[in-house]
């Protein structure tokens, strides 16, 4: 026996047993239980390896737990060689972090990231809360001892016929009240706002600043809390600015026929917000009336045209067709003669004054889709066109009901356009927005048979399925300058001139966190508006 124990004895000096003592013998004569005791020398050195970001916020976080259970980190006192170690490469570490501000950066991210909530002023939830109607509770008629009904199923829907149907409805023929959708039933239009809209002084003509002066007028826009408010439900089609120099009073029509109106600063409504809905379909075009400023027209897919008017509290029906009516303008300075524009390649003459809601002559101008129509501010018999790859002007005195020759072409496009606009004063320019990512400005002052491209300004155009096209669009403060939402980050909203140098770029880090698709310059203000797919305008304004 004593043999064998002397076999077992440890021939290593690095490892010697301890008696534990405590233990309860056996009667038995077995070896007392051992603890092996190991040497820090006999050790192999740690590899060192290069810590990463996760190694080093993890021995931060086992520093601040030894901080707080009260551990002396300082002296090594019952600390092993492998602790000691440790814990100076977290002192290490954390001199490290701090050096380069690490920790900081990492908080300025997260607040930087963190998603910003939208404006809540304007349109709420609370504004169209609909009244439920309060059904009796349901009850079992097995427990009542009452035979079940027998209910026959509807026939099944065949393909899209269900939403073709819903996409046909349109509002009734005739005049339509003007009651909001916003306010308490039987409500009547607040009196200031007629008399806001009436309230408009001619504004004489003024010399266009020089572009220093005009970049230096831009930095004084700004936006704030107050300039930013839901004014439609669904993603905004079109918006417009009334030309009142007093106030800033703004038209948005939406995805669903509905238009808003928003005065800035205004006690009705919802924040100065009143929401109407003469149409069902989207609302691509809208105007007011430069003769009668208490008048906005407005154009819809559903193919109905109407003029809300201020003083007579109703929309009055202006044109009229199966659906499918794209974009307008005024033919004359009086306002009351236009030309309209369908889906289908056909342009429409409409005198206003003509009972009906009938046209005075209809053409076929392209097989294919027509996007835009602009008149010419001087000459207003000339009006150009986009359709397909290329701008067309023509001239309504000589038009066909087909195959009607234009005056002008402006060529050069590769995908479809998405509109087109004379210059505001002179129409000597013409300014394109195509999907190619090109926005192109042509000389239209001679109108030969192929206007001359000057200008072609790179900017991406995709937009997707979700947001409205974008649009350059002219400033009529500044006949040379013109300014176009943006899809980049930050978000923004940029200026050109017609030469492509860029003027200035609008954005805020806190207020515009949005692509603003729609977007017009006041006509006599330094102010412009912009619209975002959740219907919601952002104002700049000095």
């Amino acid at each position: 026996m004593e043999t064998r124990l002397s076999e077992h004895q440890p021939a290593d000096k690095e490892m010697t047993p301890v008696q534990v003592e405590g233990v309860r013998k056996s009667s038995r004569k077995v070896l007392a239980p051992k603890r092996l005791r190991y040497s820090p020398a006999a050790l192999p050195p740690p590899v060192r390896r290069k810590p990463n970001i996760e190694d080093l916020q993890r021995e931060e976080e086992d520093s601040s737990v030894a901080e707080n259970s009260g551990m002396e980190v300082t002296n090594g006192e019952g600390l092993s060689a492998y602790e000691l170690e440790r814990l100076e490469n977290i002192r290490q570490n954390q001199a490290f972090l701090s050096a380069i501000n690490l920790f900081q950066a990492s908080e300025e991210l997260k607040q930087s990231s963190a998603k910003r909530q939208p404006s809540q002023r304007g349109l709420t939830s609370r504004s169209h809360a609909e009244i439920k109607e309060v059904l009796p509770p349901r009850k079992s008629l097995r427990l009542q001892n009452k035979q079940a009904e027998v209910l026959t199923l509807p026939p099944e829907p065949r393909g899209t016929s269900v939403i073709r149907q819903a996409l046909q409805l349109k509002k009734p023929a005739g005049p339509l009240s003007m009651t909001p959708v916003n306010m308490a039933e039987g409500s009547k239009l607040p009196p200031q706002l007629l008399k806001l809209c009436s309230d408009v002084s001619p504004q004489e003509r003024r010399d266009e600043l020089n572009l220093s002066e005009y970049c230096s007028s831009l930095r004084k826009m700004t936006i704030s809390e107050e300039k930013v408010a839901k004014v439609v439900k669904d993603r905004i089609f079109s918006a417009a600015f009334h030309p009142s120099s007093t106030s800033l009073l703004m038209a948005a029509g939406d995805k669903w026929g509905k238009v808003g109106l928003w005065s800035l600063g205004g006690d009705w409504g919802d924040d100065g917000v009143l929401l109407f809905e003469p149409h069902t379909r989207p609302v691509g075009c809208l105007a007011f009336s430069r003769a009668h400023p208490a008048q906005l027209l407005s154009l819809s897919y559903d193919g109905s045209m109407r003029c809300m008017d201020m003083e007579k509290t109703v929309f009055d029906e202006v044109y009229d067709i199966k659906d499918g009516l794209k974009t307008f303008d005024f033919l004359s300075h009086d306002c009351l003669t236009l030309v309209v524009g369908d889906w289908y390649g056909n342009v429409a003459m409409v005198d206003r004054r003509t009972p009906g809601t009938s046209h005075e002559s209809l053409h076929s101008l392209d097989p294919k889709v027509l996007r835009c129509v602009s008149v010419h501010p001087l000459q207003q018999q000339y009006f150009a066109v986009a359709v397909s790859k290329e701008v067309n002007i023509y001239d309504s005195r000589s038009l066909k009901k087909s195959k009607s020759q234009p005056v002008c072409q402006l060529r050069g496009h590769s995908l479809s356009i998405s509109s087109c606009y004379f210059s505001p004063c002179t129409g000597d320019r013409v300014v394109t927005s195509c999907m190619d990512n090109h926005i192109r400005i042509f000389d239209t002052s001679a109108l030969t048979s192929e206007a001359p491209l000057l200008t072609s300004i790179r900017h991406n155009m995709q937009t997707g399925r979700w947001l409205s096209k974008l649009s350059a669009v002219w400033d009529p403060k500044q006949e040379n300058c013109l300014m176009v939402g943006s899809v980049s980050q930050p978000r923004n909203v940029q200026v050109f001139h017609e030469s492509g140098r860029s003027l200035h770029i609008f954005k805020d880090d806190k207020h515009l966190n949005t692509v603003l698709s729609v977007t017009a310059f006041h006509p006599c203000r330094k102010a412009f508006l912009g619209g975002n797919a959740s219907g919601r305008l952002h104002i700049f304004s000095d």
